[in-house]
């Protein structure tokens, strides 16, 4: 059956055996609160990327972006969804820029004043922001805030939507913008412009200007 196992041996063989185990929870914990503390910290930093997006080229350009910043992001939504057919969509947002509408939001931004890096993110809807923007813009405060601008488009680049960015938030300090079209964003050339852009912003995960 076997040669006999002395109460000293076994005694010191348990002994063995446990610290071995307590060494293995021990590091698997260890692990464990590591990567607690790498997902918090990954989430924490001084910059918040948001946008708005319908079509959903906004919202690849600003993961994109998130990706090679970190930080936070954070999806700018309408209380009443835009229309998903492209052309109601486009008379809509030139209704209500005529009107000077404000649509109304869902989302709330917490802790904004932890935050000094933002991007700011949207299609170009008749050369500007869409009006969802002038609500959000309107309803929080953004002073001695860094604010980045980047845009989908189809042919109109950033139009006139940085003058008014600079209108809606006259004590923040706006950086030079990127315009990607709407049908390239998802092209390694939009990608390399947007590592570019941040490069020459000096902006990169965990940096800032």
């Amino acid at each position: 059956m076997g040669r006999k196992i002395s109460r000293r041996s076994f005694l010191k063989n348990s002994a063995i055996a446990m610290g071995t185990v307590a060494m293995c929870d021990f590091i698997a914990i260890g692990n464990a609160v590591s990567a607690e503390i790498e997902q918090k910290d990954s989430g924490k930093g001084n910059i918040l990327v948001t946008y708005f997006s319908h079509s959903g080229n906004t919202r690849f350009m600003a993961e994109q972006i998130h990706e090679q910043v970190g930080g936070y992001i954070v999806e700018i939504k309408t209380v009443n969804p835009y229309p998903v057919d492209y052309d109601t969509v486009v008379d809509q947002a030139k209704s209500e820029q005529k009107k000077n509408y404000r649509p109304q939001l869902t989302t709330k931004v917490h802790n904004l004043e932890s935050y000094d890096v933002i991007f700011i993110g949207y299609p170009n809807w008749w050369g500007t922001l869409p009006m969802a923007l002038f609500t959000y813009f309107e309803e929080n405060d953004f002073s001695k805030k860094i604010l980045v601008p980047f845009c989908t488009h189809e042919g109109s680049f950033l139009g006139r939507s940085v003058t008014d960015l600079k209108t809606l938030n006259p004590k923040a300090t706006v950086l030079d913008g990127l315009a990607i079209q709407g049908k390239s964003v998802k092209s390694k050339s939009a990608r390399e412009d947007i590592i570019d852009w941040l490069t020459k912003l000096k902006i990169t995960k965990g940096k800032q200007r």
